[in-house]
């Protein structure tokens, strides 16, 4: 089976949607399994899996008729190795049919048997066999959850939030590969741009000026990586720094720090404390510090609720959520978050927000943030903290965030109309 061609890249994919089904983050997953592989093996493995989470929907749509039972009676692992088999004959052109049934049919046998083989083989044969029906958005939420593979409830809020234009534009972005872009580090942009056009690299400029763009997609493979000249980190994290806007030399606490990628940005003027609660997550913080940190950057273990610190000039918050600005990038969370998990997560913001106040002295600055795109979680958050702190007021971004600012003044990014990330920030200045 080993010698099948592709074969290594389509169990690499089945193991990461495995460890996605049992809790683990697809960033996470995809470092895992993948870490060894080819570069080509490697980019299949990826489109495989992240493809399955991102039209999960729509593939069970057109598989269920297909199955002699009721498709949520199919073992799991029968359903991913199908759902790899249909995105790669509905998706995929480069793909030979022959090949997608090929493959699925071997993974079926090695891990279920020869039956489970036969199973999988009739199924994706018809498939392939058959010009699949699709169901049109129509505006219904059932359809547009179909079509673009969402949680209904999450589907309805859009709606009755952005209307059906800027729904369906937000969906159709959440499926799309977002690409690798690039922040200054240890050097500036314009050198990293010149050491990239030397070496054959091709480069356009991020939205908003936030970054440049590659036209590779390993930041390992482009020069100057190990030598920490410039970070990953996609332009909406890149504008937060940037609405932070620290005062030169300050001493800034940013309280849930990993993966690093701000921390680094704020360094380049402030000294930061790095604050992680997680030890494994700050492990990473402090590698990707190690690498391209100025050396301004501390790291501690630390619970944000109870912060190492006594005090600094400014804190950044930048709150665990439901990350609902970035399922592009993360195909995996919209499968994870429910109702529930919305209610938890600001009620732990709260808490957060309760920690980070103690370390603000008269006429410091919180900076509360999050990549969600959730008013719970962003504008009814901040409000519910002014009520509760009147001696704080909401102060406006820096002129150069303009574009992007709320009416009061936040920063507020939304995929579908900035074409990044999704990001909500507010400066809480403490009276003096």
């Amino acid at each position: 089976m080993t010698r099948s061609p592709g074969i290594q890249s389509r169990r690499a994919a089945l193991k990461i949607l495995t460890q996605v089904r049992e809790g683990k983050p697809f960033d996470a997953a995809l470092d895992r399994v993948a870490g060894g592989l080819s570069s080509s093996d490697r980019r299949l493995t990826h489109e495989l899996a992240a493809g399955v989470l991102r039209h999960r929907s729509l593939l069970d749509q057109q598989l269920a008729p297909l199955v002699p039972r009721d498709w949520s009676l199919v073992d799991p692992v029968l359903q991913d190795i199908l759902r790899m088999g249909a995105y790669q004959l509905i998706r995929l052109d480069r793909v030979p049919a022959h090949a997608s049934v090929d493959t699925s049919v071997a993974l079926a046998r090695r891990l279920r048997g020869t039956r489970a083989a036969g199973f999988v083989n009739a199924v994706l044969r018809r498939l392939s066999q058959t010009a699949p029906e699709r169901t049109k958005p129509d505006g219904d939420v059932p359809a547009l959850a179909v079509e673009y593979s969402h949680p209904d409830w999450l589907v309805e809020r859009w709606l009755n939030r952005f209307g059906r234009e800027q729904t369906e534009a937000l969906l159709r972005w959440n499926n799309t590969p977002p690409p690798l872009v690039a922040q200054p580090a240890r050097e500036g942009l314009e050198r990293v741009n010149e050491e990239w056009r030397a070496a054959g690299v091709e480069t356009v400029v991020a939205p908003y000026g936030a970054g440049i763009m590659p036209n590779l997609t390993r930041p390992a493979e482009l020069p100057g990586y190990r030598e920490g000249h410039f970070i990953i980190q996609d332009p909406a994290q890149a504008l937060l720094a940037r609405f932070v806007d620290p005062p030169a030399g300050a001493v800034l606490y940013d309280a849930c720090a990993a993966p690093g990628g701000k921390a680094i940005a704020l360094g380049r003027t402030s000294r930061v404390v790095a604050g992680e609660i997680n030890r494994h997550r700050a492990r990473r913080l402090s590698e990707n510090l190690a690498r391209a940190g100025s050396g301004r950057e501390h790291v501690v273990v630390a619970d944000a609720r109870q912060p190492p610190i006594r005090t600094a000039d400014v804190v950044l918050l930048d709150a665990p959520c439901t990350g609902t600005g970035t399922y592009a990038r993360h195909p995996d969370a919209r499968w994870r978050v429910t109702p529930d998990a919305l209610a938890r997560i600001t009620e732990l913001q709260r808490e957060l927000l309760a920690g980070a106040v103690e370390l603000v002295p008269p006429g410091g600055l919180l900076v509360y943030s999050t990549c969600s795109l959730e008013p719970e979680e962003n504008e009814m958050q901040t409000e519910r903290f002014l009520e509760q702190h009147p001696d704080f007021h909401r102060e406006p971004g820096p002129v150069a965030a303009l574009p992007l600012l709320s009416a009061n003044g936040d920063l507020s990014i939304l995929p579908q109309l900035h074409g990044i990330d999704g990001a909500y920030a507010a400066r809480l200045r403490r009276n003096g």
